[in-house]
C-alpha cells in the first residue's frame, strides 16, 4: 500500500480502487486518479473492489436509474470479501498499530479494506490519507 497508487506498478498484480477513486471516476471530476483510473481499465489492467466499497459508493446514489447502471458496472469487476473474523482482528490489529504510534485512522472501514487488501495481496489504489496513515504504521 501507499500514496495514490502506492507500490511496484510492474507487478502488475490485482488493484483493490477505493471508493475515493471511484467517486472521481463517476462523477467525471477530471482528478489524475479519474484519468488513472480510466487508463487502468482501458489497458485491461485486473481491478477489482471489496463488499464494502460497492457498499460505499452505492449508498450514496440518490437516483435509482444510475444506482443499477453503476451497480450493474462495477458487478463487472471482482469484488472481494473478508475471510471472516480474522479479517476484522487484523483490522483492529491495523487500528491499534497506528493507534500505538500517536496516529488516528479517521474510518474504521479504511482499516477493513486494508485488512481485505493484505489478506488477498491487493495493491490499493487510492485518494484518502488513511491508507497513507496505514501504510506509515504497519510497514
Amino acid at each position: 500500500m501507499g500514496g495514490g497508487f502506492g507500490g511496484d506498478e510492474e507487478k502488475q498484480g490485482m488493484i483493490l480502487v477505493d471508493t475515493s477513486v471511484w467517486i472521481d471516476f463517476f462523477k467525471g471530476v477530471g482528478s489524475e486518479y479519474q484519468q488513472r483510473l480510466h487508463d487502468l481499465i482501458a489497458e485491461g489492467r485486473d481491478i477489482c473492489l471489496a463488499d464494502v466499497i460497492l457498499t460505499e459508493i452505492l449508498q450514496g446514489i440518490k437516483r435509482d436509474k444510475e444506482f443499477e447502471d453503476v451497480r450493474s458496472y462495477l458487478l463487472e469487476f471482482r469484488c472481494y470479501s473478508g475471510r471472516g473474523v480474522d479479517t476484522f482482528v487484523k483490522a483492529a490489529q491495523i487500528y491499534r498499530a497506528c493507534s500505538k504510534k500517536g496516529r488516528t485512522v479517521r474510518k474504521t472501514i479504511d482499516c477493513i479494506i486494508a485488512s481485505i487488501a493484505i489478506e488477498n495481496d491487493l495493491e490499493i489504489f487510492h485518494n484518502d490519507m488513511d491508507f497513507d496513515l496505514i501504510s506509515e504504521c504497519t510497514t
